[in-house]
């Protein structure tokens, strides 16, 4: 009997995958274990293998489907066997295709729509000049209904009187009546022709399952966790002089971002209730340290995870680091590379960033943004000098993290990074 092949979970926040290319074709031969696809996740490209032998009756779209998770992949049975009625009984999904120009119809889509010599009215802002009261036209005999007094303050002010209307007996316009009054403006309207695009300006390319799932997940972060931001100015003077030592002595160049993943390590066994995670109904404090790494590569972002790091040295940090970097470059990882992180730091110093905020990567209570070194005066022992300053800022989910549980967390790491040697304690 045929036997149909659904789109697996490979990872825990897949929700659908896009087969990047497809190995066998209707009417192939295939054997356990041959590969059938190239399916990419939200996290990397996996290869997809045959579970069985048979032939391929049926594949769901070509290369570039985007296929949701337990639905019909692929059928594979014996030649010339029917599946008309496991078709009509699967929920197939219409295939998208990965880049695809742009129509007219569909810019319309993404841009306001507008046509050639279309004209909006728009208030100019340049003073107009002012005119008469509609109310009430005004005669010769009329502008003379003034108070002497109410003649000099419209001069003094420069109002022409023949707009004010009076209040007193007879219409005669009296002080109140020009302390009162608001000139009366005309809007003009200025004729604006809104530029026209046209499909040729710019070309758009389908959501990839990474950037799809990156935008579902902080969403709903910022969304659903009620953040809060703590900023903390570190003296790295010391931390500059222990690198350069180290990387005398170790066979893998250490970078910065190692020596903070490894005080945060020793910062958060310190402060335990930091490594937790919001789970709706509870709260889970993990005993394990695993810091989650974010790493930019061509379609947003993904966060390997350093397991273990507070028990791990520098120089084994600093390998992990740099293979876990590649492969997610080379989208090579593998769900054991990226699941099961309790905190995250996330590290833009290297472009020049000085201070920034990071969304929190869930289930984690809190993420760490790392800004660059700075050179910049600071007061040692009563005299201006140069230091080097890096600012971090530890954004706290507050469903879990309270503000002065975060700070003694912050206050932890300043002291580990200005004080190195107690990292060896």
């Amino acid at each position: 009997m045929a036997e149909v092949i659904k789109m697996p979970l490979l990872s825990d926040t897949m929700k659908e995958g896009t087969v990047a290319k497809w190995h066998k074709k209707v009417g192939d031969s295939v054997k356990n274990g041959d590969l059938l696809a190239e399916i990419e996740t939200d996290k990397a490209t996996m290869d997809f293998e045959a579970p069985g032998n048979g032939v391929v009756l049926y594949i769901n779209g070509g290369d570039g489907a985007t296929i949701p998770v337990g639905e019909l992949m692929i059928i594979i049975g014996k030649a010339g066997e029917d599946v008309s009625a496991l078709l009509s009984s699967a929920k197939t999904e219409e295939p998208s295709a990965p880049v695809q120009k742009n129509t007219e119809a569909e810019v319309q889509q993404v841009v306001a729509p507008v046509k050639s010599e279309t004209v909006q009215p728009v208030v100019n802002m340049a003073p107009a000049p002012v005119v008469p009261s509609e109310k009430q036209p005004v005669s010769e005999e009329d502008r003379l209904k003034a108070s002497p007094l109410a003649k000099a303050m419209a001069k003094d002010k420069g109002i022409d009187i023949s707009s004010i209307n009076g209040s007193g007996e007879g219409g005669r316009i009296v002080k109140r009546d020009v302390e009162n009054y608001q000139p009366v403006v005309k809007e003009e309207v200025a004729k604006v022709v809104a530029p026209t695009v046209s499909a040729g300006d710019f070309d758009e390319v389908a959501t990839s399952q990474m950037r799809k799932t990156i935008a579902r997940r902080l969403t709903e972060s910022k969304n659903g966790a009620p953040h809060f931001y703590l900023t903390m100015a570190v003296s790295m003077d010391k931390i500059m002089e222990v690198r350069k030592q180290l990387n005398e002595l170790s066979s893998v160049k250490i970078s910065f971002n190692d020596i903070i993943i490894k005080a945060c390590a020793i910062a958060l066994r310190q402060n335990p209730k930091v490594n937790s995670s919001w789970l709706g109904d509870k709260i889970r404090y993990n005993h394990q340290i695993n810091i989650g790494m974010a790493v930019a590569i061509e379609d947003g972002l993904i966060v390997p995870v350093i397991r273990n790091a507070d028990a791990k040295g520098m120089s084994v940090i600093a390998s992990e680091t740099k293979v876990l970097a590649e492969k997610a470059r080379n989208r090579e990882l593998q769900p054991a590379d990226w699941e099961g992180n309790t905190f995250t730091i996330s590290n833009l110093g290297m472009f020049g960033i000085e201070e920034f905020t990071a969304i929190i990567n869930p289930p984690d209570a809190c993420i760490l943004a790392v800004g660059g070194i700075i050179e910049q005066p600071v007061v040692k022992n009563g005299e201006i000098v140069v230091g080097n300053i890096m600012k971090v800022t530890l954004s706290c989910d507050h469903r879990v993290v309270d503000g002065a549980l975060g700070s003694q967390f912050l206050v932890t790491l300043k002291g580990l990074l200005e004080e190195p040697m107690k990292m060896l304690i």
